[in-house]
């Protein structure tokens, strides 16, 4: 079916009502007229008829699509060796995956990967299924079950100019079954192992129940039903990399004998967590002790997922459904932090209507996050809730002291310090341990505890008419077949009840739906193209609007082309501009997180920080150079305050202000060529290939800045050399850069006579370095080389069928909040055998990813990935 359009029109105190009658009042009696459809696409006759919709909003050629698309389809999915749909997208030319849990992976595509991907857009059948604070999607918490799924449609690349939604690195749609033509009851049960050879815990069960069934109740009725149970064993994140190596380099204190010590997967210990200690003459950065991620987060793992749809045919050709989905999460989830997802829960209320003229649908999409908690908040703050930080220093002196007095050397009295401070610290494991872990989950403040508390929800509807269309059934002729002619419109409200910590009301009083926060962005499109030259050219041009709450309207519009002098052979090139708009967390956050606040760089949250911040880069090297001054200096003379007050004098030039200001829409300008062809009679081999060029401008990011206690910028320096007397802050804002990358991907799909299937893509990415880097751009997070190498067989002897797949890709530079450096080439290796018995239906399938159980991390501070070993039967009644 083809994907509607955004239309969101209704003002945001009146949308609860106003939108299912809009639904219900758009013209359908186009939709159901008799009139015969327009010609069909010539390219039909092609054997290879795949037909996309994702890449111009109708259906289209698979083969001359504008821009780059990609399709698994039924067969496709059937074959692949991945445990389900969602895991087999890693082998989807151009796309690039990663994995923060077992339970979830984000899809990406073309650069600036990470870990919460509000780049890159997923819908099920149209219908946008991210958590609604947080941006994007979870995986495919709220997505269909390997039952359901009835197609898979990627565009790598902005398509922002038809979609908004800050689709400007690339979007997919999951297309499910319909009931009308799936009817049966399914079954499928998948049993498995993991965490083969893991030392840190052994091997561990998976399991993953779903159930599907659908029927058609009457000739214009049908109704559908999945439901999916998933328990498993999380993958653990347990890097031990020292982030702080040259914390005390001056002092000659390094490796284990470093007092701030820090390892990635370690919190508690961070910057935020280190104390200025002072002894001898020499000044020290110490760290508290800090907890391992394993020992304060439950890895084991579960998900709940259910929807339930009616489906009305109205005509001959549309269609009204509804659709209930709900998903419940136990999981790790990563954004700056890394998070113990529990009792997370998803709703969503779907009415939509899809016809050949008229499409459009609303829905509603409710989150809350349960009895979730902050991993890195909890570790800090167990330290801080069995010694707070001015005690546990004393202490440490104590120790210090004592062992220098016995003639101890400094490294060894730092060791001894340590342990005298943390005398009776809380044993990750006992009653006490897990008690105090409990409290600090629901304590909804991060400098005091651990909890996400979070009630959220989003709100949109859209419309979507195809104008030449309705203008030829409605019998104007003088319109010919070979012009297009589209139009949408689009209104989303996100809605947040504000907990006082992760989110406050900036306007308290000031919105119609009370003391709510609201956040709401209006857009519309019009497109137009036209066959040329006994249709082998065909040209479109796009103009996008967009008016989001807090910004100016912006425009996008796309161009395309693509040439075809054959069926089989389809030139491609396309020009297209693309916003994206702060997230509800750019936007408004509000949470102290490790002694300083992140806030929302809209000027409603920030007003006055940035103007009178420091940047936290040269606060550092300030009093990287301070300590270092004051370390080396060795004149018997002067007293620690006046060695102090001096290298402050001497070094206070280093301070740089914040440069940054209150938020702007992010921007992306992109050409993209391609060629697509069927090489072989009946399309049995399809070849692929595409290359692009970005611009990026404004990118959304963070910054580190603090603003001193004072009003006198005479006395900045000396009030940001102690920790005390400054406010620290985290600011979105927009980097001052300009980001050009390139790159392109080539794909094979080989199918022989016999029925065998190979595939073979490669993509590459690359960042043509910035003009003005300022460092602030998000990391490109992309290897520059990938490639997926795959072949298979539905039914190779008799009823059994294989599938094997190869992943590889280059190491590659990962810039993240949490941490920043290489991360390592790696490669899987996924294997499946399938028997099929026809009577009755069942299919088994032997299946493992990453078979050889070589463990691997796709993104810094991330889980080390091994194999996962699994059986699943799949039996169906028609």
């Amino acid at each position: 079916m083809p994907l509607s359009t955004f239309c969101q029109f209704t003002p945001r105190a009146a949308y609860v009502g106003v939108l299912p009658v809009f639904l219900l009042s758009v013209p359908a009696a186009w939709a159901q007229t008799a009139t015969p459809a327009a010609p069909a696409d010539t390219l039909h006759k092609v054997e290879l008829g795949e037909v996309v919709v994702a890449a111009s909003r109708v259906e289209e050629s698979f083969l001359q699509s504008p821009v780059t698309v990609e399709k698994l389809g039924a067969r496709a999915l059937r074959l692949t060796p991945a445990p389900t749909f969602f895991d087999a997208l890693e082998g989807v030319k151009g796309v690039q995956v990663i994995t923060p849990s077992l339970g979830f992976k984000v899809l990406n595509a073309r650069g600036f990967a990470n870990t919460t991907n509000v780049r890159f857009v997923q819908l099920v059948d149209g219908i946008d299924n991210q958590a609604p604070h947080i941006g994007g999607p979870i995986g495919n918490a709220l997505g269909p079950s390997d039952l359901d799924i009835g197609s898979v449609e990627i565009v790598p690349g902005t398509v922002a100019a038809l979609y908004g939604l800050n689709a400007i690195n690339g979007l997919a749609n999951f297309s499910t079954r319909n009931p009308f033509s799936s009817e049966g009851l399914s079954v499928q049960q998948k049993t498995g192992l993991n965490h083969v050879a893991d030392p840190l815990v052994g091997a561990q069960l998976y399991s993953e129940t779903s159930v599907r069934y659908a029927k058609v109740l009457r000739p214009r009725l049908a109704l559908k039903v999945n439901g999916t149970y998933s328990r498993g064993y999380d993958w653990i994140a347990h890097d031990q990399t020292e982030l702080n190596p040259n914390g005390n380099a001056t002092t000659g204190l390094l490796g284990a004998d470093n007092p701030a010590h820090d390892p990635v997967n370690s919190y508690g210990n961070e910057s935020s967590n280190r104390i200025t200690f002072r002894r001898g003459g020499k000044t020290y950065s110490v760290a508290r002790t800090g907890y391992d991620e394993k020992d304060v987060v439950d890895y084991r793992l579960q998900t709940i997922k259910a929807d339930a749809a009616l489906h009305y045919k109205l005509g001959r050709a549309a269609e009204l459904a509804y659709t209930y989905r709900l998903a419940l999460l136990d999981n790790v989830y990563q954004r700056s932090n890394r998070f113990r997802l529990q009792n997370y829960r998803l709703q969503q209320h779907a009415l939509q209507l899809t016809g050949p003229v008229v499409q459009a649908r609303a829905y509603v999409t409710g989150e809350n996050t349960g009895r979730s908690y902050n991993l890195r908040s909890a570790a800090e703050n167990l330290d801080r809730n069995f010694k707070p930080d001015n005690a546990w220093i004393d202490d440490y002196g104590t120790g210090y002291d004592q062992a220098i007095a016995k003639g101890q050397t400094v490294a060894q009295a730092h060791a001894a310090a340590r342990t005298q401070a943390d005398a009776g610290r809380y044993e990750p494991g006992t009653a006490l341990f897990n008690q105090k872990l409990g409290e600090l989950q629901n304590i909804n403040n991060w400098d005091q505890g651990a909890a996400l508390r979070v009630q959220a929800s989003l709100v949109h509807a859209e419309a979507q008419v195809n104008v030449a269309e309705a203008l030829r059934r409605g019998g104007q002729t003088w319109l010919p077949a070979t012009v297009d002619v589209l139009a949408g419109l689009d209104h989303r409200t996100y809605v947040i009840v504000p907990d006082g910590n992760y989110f406050v009301n900036p306007e308290p009083g000031q919105d119609p739906l009370g003391d709510k926060l609201t956040y709401g962005k209006t857009g519309g499109f019009v497109q137009a193209g036209a066959r040329l030259w006994e249709q082998k050219l065909r040209l479109t041009a796009t103009l996008r609007a967009d008016k989001n709450d807090y910004f100016d309207l912006r425009l996008n519009p796309r161009f395309t082309a693509v040439y075809s002098p054959t069926q089989r052979h389809n030139f491609r090139v396309s020009y297209q501009s693309g916003y994206r708009f702060p997230s509800l967390f750019e936007a408004f956050s509000n949470v102290n997180s490790g002694q300083v606040k992140r806030i929302g760089g809209l000027r409603v949250m920030s007003s006055g920080v940035f103007e009178n911040s420091y940047l936290r880069s040269s606060i550092d090297a300030f009093n990287a150079a301070v300590t270092a001054s004051v370390n080396a200096n060795t004149d018997p003379t002067l007293t620690p305050a006046q060695k102090q007050s001096r290298a402050v004098e001497q070094h206070k030039g280093l301070l740089q202000r914040n440069p940054y200001t209150y938020l702007r829409p992010e921007q992306i300008r992109s050409l993209e060529l391609g060629y697509k062809a069927a090489l072989l009679p009946g399309g049995r081999l399809v070849l692929d290939v595409d290359a692009y060029y970005n611009a990026y401008r404004d990118f959304i990011a963070q910054v580190e800045a603090y603003v001193p206690k004072t009003l006198n910028p005479d006395s900045a320096a000396i009030y940001l050399s102690t920790r005390a007397t400054q406010n620290r802050y985290r600011l979105w804002t927009n980097a001052q850069t300009r980001v050009y990358n390139y790159g392109g991907s080539v794909g094979l799909r080989y199918e022989l006579p016999g029925g065998l299937l190979a595939g073979a893509n490669a993509t590459y990415a690359r960042l043509a370095r910035t003009e003005s880097g300022d460092g602030l751009e998000d990391g490109f997070n992309t290897p520059r080389w990938m490639y997926n190498l795959s072949v298979a067989h539905e039914k190779l002897y008799r009823q059994l069928g294989f599938g094997l797949s190869y992943h590889w890709q280059q190491h590659y530079y990962s810039q993240t909040f949490l941490v920043s450096g290489n991360v390592p080439a790696y490669s899987s290796l996924d294997a499946q055998l399938t028997y099929t018995v026809p009577q009755p239906q069942l299919r088994v399938k032997l299946g493992a990813t990453n078979g050889l159980n070589q463990y691997y991390t796709s993104f810094l501070g991330g889980p080390s990935v091994g194999g996962l070993y699994y059986l699943a039967l799949t039996y169906t009644v028609n």
